[in-house]
């Protein structure tokens, strides 16, 4: 069956019995980094690439990770096989660890490494199937020149008020705009639109995080022969558009059947469909790998 798990100062625990001190600065200011990763036959997607960001993102917050490539794998194989799950996700965070009250960082003596293994359902099944809803929230996506959007931090309430935009217009998901009115991703996730068989993206220099499962997509789609590119996109272009989806490490692929009550012409569309088949064939190769691990 399997049990949600954490590793937290060099001891592994069942989740319900982690605890962090009041006085992380993670907590008390959101300052800290993040990957989250999906594990499939116990065997993490694209764990170097994940952990590679994690290691820029902290290097861009001036925060030492005390933890080499190596090491970061072996704890969250580690915490990955304590948890007896077969699928799941893992959060890894790196907060700047306990501080005085302030926001001087310069009282954090250690940075505190914290990686979770759960099971994770981002949405309802119906929905993956029919296609999610979105609203393009009033919202918009901080700038570069406030918080480089590669950064994956540990602050979120900016993306969080979107989602909340979507919960109260009983959509599913919210899309962010950027102040000049850009296209830039979801609440938690990378947004693609087809148009005429062609894949566009917004490109992260409108405020698209250079999501892991957004980059997996790009190799997928050239193995595949579909056209892909970054582009700047508007609302129009989203109205308009073949179809739309969203990807995202928590939410895999998903169909968007419409945007703003305005229905997309195909969902699923073929060419999700394609891209979707491709990536769960990616899936049942790392659930062979990680079976021919566990039998070695």
């Amino acid at each position: 069956m399997g049990q949600a798990i954490c590793w937290m100062d060099d001891e592994l625990l069942p989740l319900h019995a982690a605890r962090v001190p009041v006085l992380d600065h993670g907590l008390l200011y959101g300052d800290g980094v993040f990957e989250g990763i999906r594990f499939y036959g116990g065997e993490p997607l694209l764990l170097a690439e994940h952990l590679r960001r994690l290691r820029d993102s902290a290097r861009a917050i001036a925060l030492d990770l005390l933890w080499n490539s190596d090491e970061l794998e072996r704890i969250v194989r580690d915490t990955v096989a304590a948890s007896g799950l077969d699928d799941g996700y893992l959060r890894l965070l790196v907060t700047r660890g306990d501080g005085a009250l302030g926001i001087d960082p310069r009282s954090c003596v250690r940075p505190r490494l914290i990686v979770i293994a759960d099971r994770l359902q981002l949405l309802d099944p119906a929905v993956r199937h029919q296609g999610a809803r979105l609203i393009i929230a009033a919202t918009r996506r901080l700038p570069a020149d406030g918080l480089d959007p590669r950064i994956k931090s540990l602050n979120y309430l900016n993306h969080i008020l979107a989602r909340i935009e979507a919960n109260r217009a009983g959509a599913d998901e919210a899309v962010l705009l950027n102040a000049q009115g850009r296209v830039t991703e979801g609440s938690a996730d990378n947004l693609f639109i087809v148009r005429d068989g062609q894949v566009w993206t917004p490109p992260v220099s409108d405020g698209a995080l250079a999501g892991i499962t957004r980059g997996l997509l790009f190799e997928l789609a050239g193995e595949a022969g579909i056209g892909i590119a970054e582009r700047s996109l508007t609302a129009f272009d989203l109205y308009s558009a073949d179809e739309c989806f969203l990807s995202g490490t928590a939410a895999e692929l998903i169909p968007v059947r419409s945007i703003d009550d305005r229905a997309m012409a195909s969902c699923p569309g073929p060419v999700f469909e394609r891209l979707d088949a491709a990536f769960h064939a990616r899936v049942e190769q790392l659930r062979a790998q990680g079976r021919s691990r566990s039998a070695h």
